[in-house]
């Protein structure tokens, strides 16, 4: 990759949200490391980016957060950043945008391994690449860390026990890490979507075509690049600003109920 260019690494990027990101960062002339869960699904989402952007650099890694439910894979994070740094590739801006959604948790029927399991990849897993990422930017003169959280880390809807936790702890990690590590020009934010256009909204019509969440104050719903241009405001244009949300959720969070018409 050409060292002159800055580079973000984007993770869980082989569909929706974080495919809005990474061409958001490809289309601005940035260099792109990002993740997914699975080696097919990287390859040709890699395959994709370099189709779409014929001057991309753009390279993709196959990672799990998670050994089993109890157990963060530490040595992954650890073998990708040495393998970043063996390959001369410097992390710029981490946007941290895997996420198990703990569907369907309900508390008198999960097993306390689903809630854990939530846990450990939303909030744990992304602390262990802050960790790495941070070690780095610290010796490289800063860096950005950009949470991609939600709006349910303040308003709860049903059985999503873990997954709003998991976002209402992140949201204490991103301020927590904004904190400790401005002192080395590592600003930490967090961008909180509320419903977003992907896959399962096309999937699932019937249900998408009542949801409450729908109705929103503006009268849309966000889809991936209004996620990524929020993302982009923070890597790129938000030079004081640190510990900060930016919700982007059509104003749902504002209203006390949805006027449904």
């Amino acid at each position: 990759m050409n060292k002159e260019k800055k580079c973000a690494l984007v993770t869980g990027a082989c569909i929706n949200t974080g495919v809005a990101i990474v061409e958001k960062f490809l289309s601005e002339g940035w260099n792109v490391v990002f993740t997914g869960r699975n080696s097919e699904k990287v390859a040709d989402a890699e395959k994709k980016y370099r189709r779409k952007f014929a001057d991309a650099e753009v390279l993709g890694f196959a990672i799990d957060s998670l050994l089993d439910e109890r157990t963060v894979d530490e040595k992954s994070v650890k073998e990708l950043f040495e393998k970043l740094d063996s390959l001369g590739i410097f992390i710029d801006t981490l946007v941290l945008n895997a996420a198990d959604q703990g569907l369907g948790m309900k508390i008198l029927e999960n097993p306390l391994t689903d809630f854990m399991r939530v846990i450990n990849t939303n909030v744990v897993w992304n602390y262990c690449l802050c960790e790495h990422a941070s070690r780095r930017m610290k010796d490289n003169g800063g860096g950005n860390i950009i949470f991609i959280n939600s709006n349910t880390a303040y308003r709860a809807i049903p059985d999503r026990i873990a997954y709003e936790a998991s976002k209402g702890g992140q949201l204490g990690m991103m301020r927590g890490l904004a904190l400790d590590l401005g002192k080395y020009n590592i600003r930490v934010n967090a961008v909180l979507p509320g419903m977003i256009k992907t896959d399962r909204w096309e999937k699932n019509p019937d249900f998408y075509v009542t949801v409450p969440s729908r109705y929103t104050p503006i009268g849309d719903v966000a889809v991936g690049e209004d996620i990524a241009d929020a993302v982009w405001y923070f890597a790129a244009h938000a030079r004081n600003t640190t510990g900060a949300e930016l919700v982007v959720d059509g104003g749902n969070t504002v209203q006390l109920y949805p006027i449904i018409k």
